[in-house]
């Protein structure tokens, strides 16, 4: 029996572009006293990052994959094949690298092998919706002599920020920025600057403000108005706007705002022609503000939220989902006085006629820095299997 351990030294999240790092432990857990103690060995081990895509059927069509048939593989071939088994399609794939050939494991003894491979910067997003699906995973192969495959898959989440790849590092390094306290790999060197750039990136992009304000109103005249100070965001950020009804004509008796993601399938790949699109809310606000001068909202965007993106198949956006709840009367009938003696009660009407409206106000919803990501991720840093 020899146990394997990958462990991701950073995290399970990355941005696109970046170097993932998997130091990968086989180890034979008996010890040298154990009566039936022996040596363990191991034909060969290799590792590769595919991403897998998987569509539901009910809403995407897709013309047919070539490699569809390594899906179901026997497990008995000898032929490495990462996403053996997997629903979908492999859709992206690094090239296969060879950790060993022909280990011996003493009883007791742990061998550790370092794996780098940088993320493509071409790929898709992690993203799990209603209508598809990207997962990214690491898969590392081993094999017995004369036994089948055994498949260790280590799931992680890829990023992408677009523009990244277009930049080009310094290549005199006495004006790059770097620490001269520590001695580092190009390659580690490089990928450090790589997320430095990205989070400066990311600080520019949404830490730009200006005054959004928008008239709020139905055909019957104006209900307030609304205002709103950026609307660019890292996934993370809350989004906090501000209603102003005191000038409003139309009495407002309730609102609600929703923070939700729009997924949409490219017209080419839908099931169904003009088909509608799926709607997924993050977070959502309600408050009755019958006689309220001004209110607020905050409304935190996830962490585990996938930011904006397009592909060939899908469109991922983001929005914010207004609906106004009006009244058909005039502020003063809203309210009837309940008695003639000195203590005045007031009190609400039992009926009384309403306006109903929507309104969509899009965001944009970028990344932010995948360390910060990482804290609240599904996957786990560590994964194992027995062979």
């Amino acid at each position: 029996m020899i146990e394997v351990l990958a462990k991701l030294g950073r995290g399970p999240v990355f941005l696109a572009g970046e170097v993932l790092e998997c130091v990968i432990t086989f180890t034979n857990p008996l010890s040298a006293s154990s009566t039936s103690a022996s040596s363990e060995m191991l034909a060969w081990a290799s590792a590769q990052i595919h991403c897998q895509f998987h569509a539901s059927e009910n809403r995407v069509t897709l013309p047919p994959s070539d490699g569809s048939k390594h899906d179901v593989q026997a497990e008995n071939e000898t032929v490495f094949v990462p996403n053996r088994g997997e629903r979908g399609q492999c859709i992206l794939s690094t090239p296969p690298k060879i950790l060993f050939c022909d280990l011996r494991l003493d009883p007791g003894e742990s061998k550790s092998y370092s794996y780098c491979e940088t993320l493509p910067v071409d790929g898709p997003p992690s993203f799990r919706g209603q209508s598809v699906k990207y997962v990214y995973k690491l898969t590392i192969g081993c094999q017995r002599v004369n036994s089948p495959i055994k498949l260790l898959r280590v799931p992680f989440r890829v990023l992408v920020l677009h523009g990244l790849k277009d930049y080009q590092f310094p290549q005199d390094e006495a004006v790059a920025p770097s620490n001269p306290f520590l001695e580092e790999e190009e390659g580690l060197k490089k990928d450090s600057r790589l997320a430095d750039l990205a989070t400066e990136l990311l600080m520019v992009a949404t830490s730009r403000r200006s005054l959004h304000l928008y008239n709020i109103s139905n055909t019957r005249g104006k209900v307030g108005t609304f205002c709103i100070f950026k609307t660019v965001y890292k996934i993370g950020e809350d989004v906090i706007g501000t209603f102003n009804f005191s000038e409003g004509d139309i009495p407002c008796l309730q609102f609600s705002v929703s923070l939700q993601t729009e997924e949409s399938i490219q017209e080419e790949f839908q099931r169904r022609r003009g088909q509608p699109v799926s709607f997924t809310v993050h977070a959502r606000h309600q408050e009755s503000c019958l006689h309220t001068a001004q209110s607020s909202f905050s409304l935190p965007i996830p962490l585990s939220s996938t930011p904006g993106f397009t592909t060939n198949i899908v469109s991922l956006k983001w929005r914010l989902h207004f609906e106004f709840v009006t009244s058909g009367e005039s502020a003063g009938t809203c309210l009837v006085r309940g008695s003639q003696s000195e203590a005045v009660t007031w009190t609400g009407v039992e009926q009384m006629e309403v306006d109903t409206f929507s309104w969509d106000l899009p965001i944009k919803v970028l990344p932010t820095n995948p360390i910060l990501a990482s804290y609240v991720s599904q996957f786990s840093s560590t994964n194992s299997i027995t062979i």
